[in-house]
């Protein structure tokens, strides 16, 4: 997709803290995996893939996963996960995605439109390969992050704006587009959507009790993500 941060420079960093990190681990890959429900037999595409921890899952519940991403590096090491034999591709989301029409029964969107100031283009194309009455479930960064870790900023202007990072003890720095709900909600009906549910989930029970902060610990939830599933109309 297009955008400022460039994964190819993090990738192995991102990966390794992905996978057993508080917000990625036990937090939004949990929740996305929820929301799939029984995904025995359906095709998915993994729309913005990285390492490709999300696509293992899936296969591992019985679907046929093929992902993209737009970090070279990132799917590399997706192939190394998954084996020769994945259908991982280097493609862009803001562009025509290479695969043909009503291919797949859902798509997911881990943590990728957050990242992209136009959504509805992306919307138009991820609606163009999913087959009738397929879904998309996706997460974003919560439109209330921004105006809460930033004072006296306007929660309903659409902002573009970095956030510092340390990933498995490597520095990165994330650009990302603040939008509101409302814009949100906006783009999925104008690409064709309708929203099923909308979530704001708990943190995964499993979570080790040492990568739990202080302040959450008597805390069942807490806001980072949204997360949606779409069914194409």
């Amino acid at each position: 997709m297009p955008q400022d941060t460039n994964y190819d420079t993090f990738a192995e960093a991102y990966s390794a803290e992905n996978e057993t990190s508080l917000l990625n681990g036990f937090y939004e890959r949990p929740a996305m995996l929820n929301l799939a429900g029984d995904v025995r037999n359906h095709r998915i595409l993994d729309a913005g893939c990285g390492s490709g921890p999300l696509a293992a899952a899936l296969g591992e519940r019985g679907a046929t996963v093929s992902g993209f991403d737009s970090s070279e590096a990132m799917v590399d090491l997706a192939r190394q996960r998954l084996g020769a034999g994945a259908e991982l591709l280097v493609a862009d989301l803001g562009q025509p995605l290479p695969f043909a029409d009503d291919t797949f029964d859902d798509v997911v969107a881990s943590l990728v439109f957050h990242y992209l100031e136009d959504w509805v283009g992306p919307l138009s194309e991820i609606r163009r390969v999913l087959r009738p009455q397929g879904r998309l479930i996706m997460s974003v960064n919560h439109p209330i992050l921004y105006p809460w870790t930033n004072p006296g900023t306007d929660y309903f202007k659409p902002t573009k704006y970095s956030d510092e990072h340390t990933f498995n003890g490597q520095a990165a720095t994330l650009t990302y587009w603040h939008r509101p709900l409302h814009a949100m909600t906006d783009a999925f009906a104008r690409a064709g959507f309708q929203i099923e549910v909308v979530s704001e989930p708990p943190y995964s029970t499993d979570a080790p009790a040492e990568i739990v902060p202080p302040q959450f610990k008597d805390r069942e939830s807490f806001l980072s993500f949204i997360f949606f599933v779409l069914r194409a109309k």
